[in-house]
């Protein structure tokens, strides 16, 4: 048992799956729940993913020991604030958040300084789909979960939280904020920006219907990720921009020099590019736990 009684806030993909594989585990005896948009409450209740979900984000918390703020990045102070008044003067929270040094200068501004009860983590994990109707017990297993510590940092609490995180079968790992933000602007935040622009292109292209309708596996592959919800990406976008547009110039670069090799025939620097793409790729394959 890691603790008796967490709350999460936020009732989405990430909240959800954080609740069923905790319980799955046998992790926590009692979840609360909180979320702004009341169908998702239904959903949460009567799915039974949440124990006890409240009308408030300060009734969700009360009694708990832990709580997870599973809201959007931009959101995360917002909902910190919202829930003190209700918490227990020894509790531990943390957030999901996908950037590390928006949310610590979010919460430090929000509360003075970030408290030492506020550990900053990021489960890497997640699908196109979103919602607590979409929740999966095993979300996390085997996939790393980053925490980013900061200076004021209790270590008790980081503890929990790494138990908390262990516990559904996640690897955690720690690094600076700042690398951190670094690291997912180029793995994550970047490819959902390029993912999103391809296919609104398309869709523009797609006049008479016939693109989307012929479009094989290859699309659909890279494609996916257009799927996921936009107001999230919205938000780590806005949250992540030092790091997005370093790395959207970066790209935008490549794809000069691609368009310029196609233009002047250099058909051996383009498979040159591609054969060492492949290569790259195979290799981060190898490197997946």
């Amino acid at each position: 048992m890691i603790v008796q009684r967490l709350a999460i806030i936020g009732l989405g993909l990430i909240g959800g799956s954080l609740a069923r594989a905790l319980r799955a585990a046998g992790a926590v005896a009692h979840i609360s729940g909180y979320d702004p948009d009341s169908s998702r409450r239904q959903d949460a209740e009567r799915l039974c993913v949440i124990d006890k979900v409240y009308d408030t984000p300060v009734a969700a918390v009360r009694e708990a020991d832990l709580v997870v703020l599973a809201v959007p990045v931009m959101h995360t102070a917002d909902a910190l604030l919202d829930c003190l008044p209700g918490c227990k003067t020894d509790v531990v929270i943390t957030d999901v958040g996908s950037t590390k040094q928006s949310v610590l200068a979010d919460v430090a501004r929000a509360c003075g300084s970030v408290p030492p009860w506020f550990v900053a983590a990021h489960p890497i994990a997640g699908t196109e789909k979103s919602g607590v109707a979409h929740a999966q017990t095993d979300l996390f297993r085997r996939h790393r979960v980053i925490l980013t510590p900061h200076d004021g940092q209790d270590p008790a609490a980081r503890a929990l939280v790494n138990r908390m995180w262990q516990a559904v079968g996640a690897r955690v790992v720690e690094m600076d904020a700042a690398r951190h933000d670094a690291i997912f602007a180029a793995t994550s935040h970047l490819p959902h920006i390029l993912a999103f622009s391809f296919v609104d292109m398309l869709a523009q292209l797609d006049g008479e219907g016939d693109i989307f309708s012929n479009a094989g596996g290859g699309f659909r592959d890279f494609s996916r990720i257009a799927s996921s919800s936009p107001q999230m990406w919205h938000d780590i976008v806005r949250a992540n921009t030092g790091a997005v547009r370093s790395l959207l110039d970066r790209q935008i670069n490549e794809l000069q020099n691609i368009r310029n090799m196609i233009d002047t025939e250099r058909w051996d620097d383009l498979k040159a590019l591609f054969e060492r793409a492949r290569t790259a790729r195979e290799r981060y394959l190898t490197q997946i736990e």
